[in-house]
């Protein structure tokens, strides 16, 4: 046999034992393979129905925030507009949110127009009127629809969870107080506003249970 022959076959075997060495410690039972990624909290909520943060929303400046930011905290969902009689409680939530933010409460503004028409404007010029009078720093998002045929799946969720408290807005300013695990508990009517002694009364509770264990234990009737 011809010593290049020989070369070339010596060549090959060792190639073999090495592409069978890769082989065998790939398939190394010792060797953990990587871990799944766990379901998202998004998904999780999802499943959920009373589980309203699982959704990713646009704040009033455009950027993307996903409500799973809230989680923990004690959320007042609100939609809220700018030419309403009931504009004014823009003042109390703002009052409000600062007394229990650094206990973890925070009010998510949600402009709607489905109300008489008395929210016109474009998401800079809520802003603008939002900051400008009422010195508003809460979380503020982009337009949506709150009611009707293009209702946000946010506010459907919220309205089909508290079906036994009214469920759906019905008009500017209607609330949803959302516990630390970020279940929705109880639908506040508009009129009622958000310094209202039943309302802190309730928000003084959520913000005192853990957010592992925020299940509501008793009945606040909120008028």
């Amino acid at each position: 046999m011809h010593t290049h022959t020989v070369h070339l076959i010596v060549a090959a075997a060792v190639a073999l034992i090495g592409t069978s060495s890769a082989v065998a410690q790939d398939a190394d039972p010792g060797v953990m393979p990587p871990a799944q990624p766990e379901e998202s909290t998004m998904d999780q909520f999802e499943a959920d129905p009373t589980a309203v943060l699982g959704f990713m929303m646009d704040s009033i400046e455009g950027e993307a925030v996903p409500l799973t930011e809230f989680v923990g905290k004690v959320v007042l969902i609100v939609n809220v507009a700018t030419k309403c009689g009931l504009t004014p409680q823009y003042e109390a939530l703002q009052s409000v949110y600062e007394k229990y933010e650094d206990r973890g409460f925070v009010v998510a503004g949600f402009p709607a127009n489905n109300f008489g028409g008395q929210e016109p404007g474009s998401d800079a010029e809520i802003l603008e009127f939002c900051t400008g009078t009422y010195q508003v720093s809460f979380p503020m998002f982009s337009k949506i629809s709150v009611t009707g045929e293009d209702q946000h799946p946010l506010y459907a969720k919220l309205a089909a969870a508290m079906e036994d408290q009214g469920g759906e807005p019905t008009w500017n300013f209607t609330k949803y107080l959302v516990d630390r695990t970020g279940h929705v508990v109880r639908r506040i009517d508009p009129r009622t506003t958000p310094d209202d002694e039943g309302v802190i009364a309730e928000i003084e509770r959520l913000l005192g249970e853990p957010a592992s264990k925020a299940e509501p234990d008793t009945e606040i009737k909120l008028r």
